[in-house]
């Protein structure tokens, strides 16, 4: 499961793109709560995974947020899209 997180949290950082943590759950085919501890500690990688309803990281400082994270609109919200481009 690690390899696949790890292959999404790449494929975001390369796009620069937010993605919400539900959609990316469900294209993993686990829970968003089991998706947020398997990704682990706040960093900047990891702050694409946003909340649907805000368009940000929960909870995370300015510090622990991706310098680009708002560089573009686009937010991923559908699963299909990330199952589409990535080999999950």
């Amino acid at each position: 499961m690690q390899d696949k997180i790890t292959v999404v949290v790449d494929y975001l950082n390369k796009v620069k793109t937010r993605c919400t943590y539900n959609a990316a759950a469900k294209a993993l085919r686990i829970k968003p709560q089991e998706l947020k501890k398997l990704l682990g500690e706040r960093r900047p990688e990891i702050s694409w995974f946003v909340n649907t309803g805000t368009g940000n990281p929960v909870g995370y400082t300015d510090e622990e947020k991706h310098p680009d994270l708002h560089r573009r609109k686009l937010i991923i919200k559908s699963a299909e899209v990330l199952t589409r481009n990535l080999d999950l």
